[in-house]
């Protein structure tokens, strides 16, 4: 009989699977909800407030805005609480919102399992070319810090707040694949075909998110630890890691690309070798996977509770503002 651990693995498919079908039923409710102000008669859907977690900068740009000045934004309200919401699950819980929760690493990871079963493995980038590339993520989190959180002042995120692209910038996310040019096509096309070779193509080399969060997650008193004395170097959990980390060389996962998945642990024929922990102090504690899942569901959804609860959810934009602006979308610059 396999040991209940091994089953964590599943339990974060189906989590994943969770989140990836309410992000496409909310993909779908805002573009029938974009779809009314395009197209007369047809009827009127409710926007939903959480299609602004697409809007990443302006979640940044938001809480910047917030640290200053103490103020919530009114016009997408949410993308602040899904900002805190993410960055605080990562802080606490391991980078656990790549690896449990984001749609976009979910959809990556079925790219690579595919690959795997066509070509019968991933390939990997040689070390340093590896190292390079991952640095990319880094460069473009950077520059994205110095432009949001160095160089615009309050005044200046204010006055971007009140632009009438700003407003639209759910609708300007929307037509970057409704209405996607030829070049947008065939990127994603091109991405497409490194993720079902290399595991985790986008996540690891190029998305400046999980580079935030990956350092974020450095500070989390959560982390995968191996106990050497009850480790018996049968490579699985390394062999099976989806971020290739060497966890059979390391003592503690330290590293900013772990996604908290708990696939290493999952894997592992020895018991006690391989744990998820948590330490406080200089005490450390072993924290049951199924825990450890439940705690991450639960604090994200606690976040965005609070958002609701305290009004700080729903956005302020007038009906008649999407009115005037939506036809109009594709004209309008930052």
């Amino acid at each position: 009989m396999s040991h209940p651990r091994n089953t964590i693995r599943f339990v974060r498919y189906a989590v994943q699977a969770w989140f990836l079908l309410v992000t496409l039923y909310v993909g779908w409710q805002f573009y029938q909800f974009v779809l009314h102000f395009e197209a007369p008669g047809h009827p009127f859907v409710q926007r939903p407030p959480s299609v602004d977690a697409f809007l990443p900068i302006g979640g940044l740009m938001a809480f910047k805005f917030f640290a200053v000045t103490g103020l919530v934004e009114p016009l997408h309200p949410s993308g602040l609480v899904l900002f805190i919401a993410i960055t605080g699950v990562s802080l606490f819980l391991k980078k656990g919102f790549c690896g449990w929760i984001c749609p976009v690493g979910t959809l990556s990871q079925y790219v690579w399992m595919a690959g795997e079963k066509v070509f019968g493995r991933n390939f990997r980038v040689e070390q340093y070319t590896d190292i390079g590339l991952r640095s990319i993520k880094y460069v473009l989190l950077s520059l994205f810090f110095w432009v949001i959180v160095v160089a615009m002042g309050s005044t200046m995120i204010l006055m971007f707040f009140g632009s009438d692209y700003y407003k639209v910038a759910d609708v300007k996310m929307l037509k970057f694949f409704t209405d996607m040019s030829s070049l947008t096509f065939w990127v994603l096309v091109a991405l497409g075909i490194l993720s079902l070779l290399y595991k985790n193509f986008w996540c690891r080399y190029l998305c400046p998110y999980g580079a935030l969060l990956g350092i974020v997650s450095r500070l989390s008193p959560v982390k995968v630890r191996r106990n050497e004395e009850k480790c018996i170097h049968c490579h699985a959990c390394t062999k099976h890691c989806p971020t290739l980390i060497d966890v059979e060389r390391k003592d503690v996962i330290k590293s900013g690309e772990c996604f908290g998945c708990m696939t290493c642990v999952s894997r592992c024929p020895a018991p006690g070798a391989l744990d998820m922990t948590v330490k406080t102090g200089k005490r450390v504690f072993v924290l049951k996977p199924y825990l450890y899942s439940v705690l991450l569901v639960v604090l994200f959804y606690l976040v965005i509770g609070i958002g609701v609860l305290a009004g700080k959810w729903h956005s302020q934009i007038p009906y008649e503002e999407y009115q005037r602006l939506v036809p109009h979308v594709n004209s309008l610059s930052h």
